[in-house]
């Protein structure tokens, strides 16, 4: 597929120095590695086109004997997430143990002139590939239309047969918290849900959803959120002023915070009067009150299992493998109340 990814100014490569210079990249090579072989007309020579092109040899120099730069590119969006933080981490992580080096490109909006200026920034890195990690599906799109020749992993929330894709089985993790609540005799369940664009969040939405109708229970639409335990707070509030709700499912751990807040503006127990689910398990998780009883993605498993993916390896390395969701049950859910 022919590209369209419109770069910025491509950095100079060690080919291009040898080219003004008139001599070959061995020879350029020889000069960054200082060696007694070159002649100090040559030598002069590959340094005036240097400075000619302004030509930095930091990484480029190390990539000219192994021809290849052991950098990583990571595209990113939203990385203030704790999901994409801890994946990010991990990826680092990862990198290093196996000596390679990680450049990121964050884009602020999924635009896809964001996207294509953050891949062109990789690009003109030489990075040996790409990790993709972004809310948007537009972002994916852009990026199989685009035809990129460097090795990519993109990181995926249902399960499907994407070569280049890990897959996080978002909904499922979501049935299985909608299930918990239904399994304890919880008849009225709200979700609220994460922003409508990112895909992890229909992900979960969806499998609230699809759990909710599988067991023919009542199902009210989601409250659309934005994964702050403010919102989750406001929600909670509105919510709460219709009594027939014991239940509460919030798309992250964050909005199920604001959730317990609002419970007990209105003297209600947790989980006495209302029972509450989270999602994601943050460190914090634990340590609310009463702890919250969540869905748990390694999202650092998910992290290495990139770089194993993206890296050359063993073969059984090369194959993706779905991270699964865990439910932990802590102390912010039990049977309703008879009323």
């Amino acid at each position: 597929m022919a590209s369209t990814r419109t770069q910025q100014p491509r950095s100079p490569s060690i080919r291009d120095v040898a080219r003004i210079a008139g001599v070959s990249h061995q020879t350029v090579s020889r000069v960054l590695n200082n060696s007694d072989a070159i002649r100090a007309e040559t030598r002069d020579k590959v340094l005036a086109a240097m400075e000619q092109l302004q030509y930095r040899p930091n990484r480029a120099a190390r990539a000219l004997v192994t021809s290849r730069t052991r950098t990583i590119g990571v595209l990113t969006a939203q990385r203030s997430h704790y999901g994409p933080a801890v994946t990010m981490q991990a990826i680092e992580d990862a990198a290093v143990s196996r000596g390679y080096s990680v450049t990121t490109a964050n884009i602020a909006e999924p635009t896809d002139t964001a996207v294509r200026d953050g891949l062109g920034h990789l690009l003109d890195q030489d990075v040996e590939g790409i990790v993709v990690i972004a809310p948007q599906q537009r972002v994916f799109d852009l990026i199989e239309e685009l035809g990129i020749r460097t090795p990519y992993v993109t990181m995926r929330s249902s399960v499907g047969e994407d070569p280049t894709a890990l897959w996080v089985d978002q909904m499922e993790g979501a049935r299985l918290a909608t299930a918990h609540l239904l399994d304890l005799g919880h008849e009225y369940v709200r979700h609220i849900a994460g922003p409508q664009d990112w895909i992890e969040a229909d992900a979960r939405m969806q499998g609230f959803l699809r759990e909710m109708s599988d067991r023919d229970m009542p199902v009210v639409p989601p409250i659309l959120g934005d994964w702050s335990a403010d919102f989750g707070y406001h929600a909670g509030r509105e919510l709460l002023r219709w009594r027939d709700c014991t239940a509460v499912f919030c798309s992250n751990d964050a909005m199920a915070l604001g959730v317990m807040h609002a419970a007990r503006s209105y003297g209600l127990d947790v989980p006495g009067d209302l029972s509450v689910v989270g999602y994601d398990d943050i460190p914090e998780a634990k340590h609310f009150w009463p702890p919250l009883t969540t869905v748990q993605v390694d999202f650092a498993e998910l992290g290495r299992r990139c770089v194993d993916l993206l890296l050359p390896g063993d073969d059984e390395l090369l194959r993706p493998i779905d991270i699964v969701p865990q439910l932990v049950v802590r102390g912010s859910t039990s049977a309703p109340r008879k009323r």
